[in-house]
């Protein structure tokens, strides 16, 4: 499962990884936090939501995954107990093994909450002392994507080779105008680019950076 505070972080930033898991046969998700309505200096934010909605699910059905949409303003989230557990309710009901998000170290205020909220999120979704309507589930590993707004202090421990899917996760991406650089930054140069080197860097043609909270890096040794 993505977790993105906009449609467009999670399939730009996390679609890759979600698209190869459904490639080998897992479900996947995205869910957005709000439809970054505000996104547009030309379109109105009802109009320009209604199609960030529109793209999501159309970018979703050519990866094999499903869209998911909390209602919550473009740069209003709010980091509270009310989101964090809105999203662990959608944990518990998806049960997915793995959870990629955003860095914390970002210029973009809903990016930070988003980190916020999921880390509390992936908490009280795993704690069976936690009543809700649904039983508790554990997720197994939370990633963060790279994006080239949550930059600050971001390094890679991982790199993911997406070579499978990277036609059909570009593909999908161009379901957004926005991929294309309608509001002035070229998301497809960007993120191909990436792609490309993080690729060279892990001897394959595609791959994504990512990186892990500092406790999932922790290795037990008896030797070397």
């Amino acid at each position: 499962m993505a977790i993105a505070a906009h449609p467009g972080d999670a399939f730009f930033a996390m679609g890759a990884p979600v698209a190869l898991a459904t490639y080998r046969g897992a479900a996947g998700l995205l869910l957005s936090l709000t439809l970054g309505e505000r996104g547009s200096s030309t379109i109105p934010p009802a109009q320009y939501g209604a199609m960030q909605r529109d793209a999501a699910e159309k970018a979703a059905a050519l990866i094999g995954a499903t869209p998911l949409f909390l209602s919550y303003r473009d740069g209003e989230i709010p980091v509270d107990d009310e989101a964090s557990l809105a999203v662990c309710d959608l944990l518990r009901k998806h049960k997915p093994a793995v959870v990629v998000t955003h860095w914390k170290g970002s210029w973009h205020k809903d990016h930070v909450a988003c980190y916020e909220i999921v880390q509390d999120a992936v908490f009280y979704a795993g704690l069976p002392a936690l009543a809700r309507e649904l039983p508790a589930h554990e997720v197994r590993q939370i990633v963060f994507a790279d994006n080239w707004e949550d930059a600050d202090g971001f390094v890679a421990d991982s790199y993911l080779d997406i070579s499978p899917v990277f036609e059909p996760y570009s593909h999908a991406c161009s379901a957004f105008p926005m991929w294309r650089g309608e509001t002035g930054f070229r998301y497809n140069d960007y993120y191909t680019s990436r792609a490309v080197g993080c690729g060279c860097l892990s001897h394959c043609r595609y791959a994504v950076g990512l990186m892990s909270p500092a406790g999932q890096r922790v290795r037990n040794l008896q030797a070397l």
